[in-house]
């Protein structure tokens, strides 16, 4: 998280209500990956980016527009790598971390 804060230039409070949002869909995750273990990548994919876009719904209300504009490119970036995942390109952990540099 800290490089993340550093690239988006946050506040100690805006540190701490992403980080707020962040725990709170961290159980989510989980419970997609356990109960899903067999679903195919891009189902997986679709899943993730739900709980991705309810994130963003919350981050909107405390960054500024400088910052989700970086949001949304890292977001962008992430889909990117996703999405190369799963057509054989190379991408990290499972292809879709919810930041994971935050």
């Amino acid at each position: 998280m800290k490089k993340f804060a550093q690239e988006l230039s946050l506040s100690d409070t805006q540190k701490e209500q992403l980080r707020t949002h962040l725990v709170d869909k961290h159980p989510r995750l989980q419970e997609l990956l356990k109960r899903n273990a067999n679903i195919s990548r891009t189902e997986l994919v679709q899943k993730i980016v739900s709980i991705r876009g309810s994130l963003r719904e919350q981050v909107v209300k405390f960054l500024t527009p400088q910052q989700l504009a970086k949001w949304d490119a890292e977001e962008a970036r992430a889909k990117k790598l996703g999405s190369a995942q799963e057509s054989g390109g190379l991408a990290d952990g499972r292809g879709y971390p919810l930041h994971s540099a935050v």
